[in-house]
């Protein structure tokens, strides 16, 4: 199973979530991350967030959803907050669609201790994610199901 996850910049928040869920995910299960106005470089903040972490950043690369057109996901997951009133990017493939809005911890103003505070809250909050969204019972979700529970996770 492939899950792209997506925000607006592709370069903190869908990164994390990309290199966490693949530092989680089983065999057969897999995570790509695009943005729908990518950067075109990930946050050297959210590489040593995950590199802290213990978490692989090779590869990790800010792109557009075009990068995607000859092997489409078969999950995609938006995670921008709306409530930041960001406009979440629109993936137009035939993927079930889920939305896990998480707040963008490279707008946290502060000292170093509250911006590296806010990097390793949101990457946590993104493991209670995909730790949750692994534990699924896939083999007994038909598509209206997994969707509810994707719907679910993305409250936790």
């Amino acid at each position: 199973m492939r899950i792209l996850f997506m925000c607006t910049a592709n370069s903190c928040r869908s990164i994390l979530s990309e290199a966490l869920f693949n530092h989680l995910a089983p065999q057969g299960f897999s995570a790509v991350s695009a943005g729908s106005f990518p950067k075109g470089e990930v946050l050297p903040r959210s590489l040593l967030t995950l590199e802290q972490a213990g978490i692989a950043t090779a590869g990790l690369a800010s792109k557009g959803n075009e990068a995607f057109a000859d092997n489409p996901p078969d999950i995609v997951i938006t995670v921008c907050d709306k409530a930041a009133g960001e406009t979440c990017p629109v993936y137009f493939g035939p993927a079930l669609k889920a939305h896990w809005g998480l707040q963008d911890p490279s707008e946290v103003q502060g000292d170093e201790a509250t911006i590296d505070a806010a990097f390793r809250a949101t990457l946590a909050r993104i493991e209670t994610r995909c730790r949750a969204f692994l534990a699924l019972p896939f083999a007994q979700l038909d598509p209206a199901a997994l969707k509810a529970e994707l719907q679910r996770i993305g409250t936790l």
